[in-house]
């Protein structure tokens, strides 16, 4: 494959690939990091490369994740900041696996775990096209419960001033927020918060 069949490889895939993808696709590692080095590609993590000449990433750090976790499910204080409804800055990317699935090894960016049962993982997943990739998340609504179920983890404070900026900015209905907290159990908990902020 020459340098000009490679970086059409990466144009045609959004501009970024996983090593092992690339390797699929007929890209001879030789070519890969010649590329890398010269500059025309640039690592994101490792193992994965971007074209330098792209546009930059939105979200970098979650399509990060997401290309090199593909499976898991960005949640807490990583979707209250995509959503638009916390002030925290998230120093690392919190994902939701199933129990008994292995955590990821990656390097950059941080990530934090949480664990849910297999029967609630998918519930009120949405995907997300952001840039080459897509990302899995939690909706507004299911993000909102998850705060709650989670509030020891990252502090009851977030979680109210998620649920009040929610219900300010209207992007979940109240009655789909406690559908999500009867589901995660934790109903009564949110209850008298959503009642007070309403």
């Amino acid at each position: 494959m020459t340098r000009r069949t490679t970086i059409a490889t990466f144009r045609r895939h959004g501009g970024l690939l996983h090593t092992s993808a690339a390797l699929r696709l007929g890209v001879h590692p030789r070519d890969l990091y010649g590329l890398r080095d010269d500059g025309t590609i640039e690592a994101v993590s490792r193992g994965v490369y971007r074209l330098s000449s792209g546009a930059p990433l939105g979200h970098p750090d979650l399509v990060t994740v997401a290309a090199r976790a593909p499976r898991s499910i960005v949640c807490l204080i990583s979707a209250l900041a995509y959503h638009g409804l916390t002030s925290e800055v998230p120093h690392a990317v919190w994902i939701a696996l199933p129990r008994g699935t292995k955590t990821p090894k990656i390097d950059h960016p941080p990530i934090r775990v949480v664990r849910v049962s297999k029967e609630l993982v998918s519930l009120g997943v949405e995907v997300k096209k952001l840039g080459p990739i897509s990302v899995n998340i939690y909706g507004v609504a299911r993000t909102i419960a998850d705060c709650f179920k989670f509030r020891n983890k990252i502090g009851v404070d977030v979680a109210v001033e998620g649920l009040r900026l929610c219900l300010e900015k209207r992007t979940a209905r109240p009655v789909d927020i406690l559908h999500f907290a009867r589901r995660l159990r934790v109903e009564r908990v949110m209850r008298p918060y959503l009642e007070a902020l309403q």
